[in-house]
């Protein structure tokens, strides 16, 4: 496993229940500014290997990006149970809920 990806499940994993962070500032945090796609695949390939806490990770506006219907709710039914108020246009208000390490 590459540095990068193995930076990208250490922040995932240390993310708080009860907040969210956007695949962009993972990214930053893992020291590749401009990966943010490569987040999205760590998460899409790993998350069930690593145990990740996927639903706690959204796009940089704070909005829930997955497309399909099934997977959109599961993550909207697991950050509202864990307190997030989730918008009815899937956003979330990142001054609220956004971890900052």
């Amino acid at each position: 496993m590459q540095p990068f990806t193995e930076r990208v499940i250490e922040i995932i994993k240390a993310i708080p229940e009860g907040k969210i962070m956007t695949y962009g500032q993972i990214a930053r945090e893992a020291g590749s500014p401009r990966a943010a796609r490569q987040v999205v695949r760590a998460l899409h390939s790993m998350s069930k290997k690593h145990r990740l806490p996927w639903h706690r990770v959204v796009n940089g506006k704070g909005q829930i990006a997955l497309q399909d219907d099934e997977s959109y709710h599961e993550q909207l039914f697991s950050l509202e149970s864990e307190g997030i108020q989730v918008g009815l246009n899937g956003t979330i208000d990142l001054g609220k809920y956004q971890y900052h390490p």
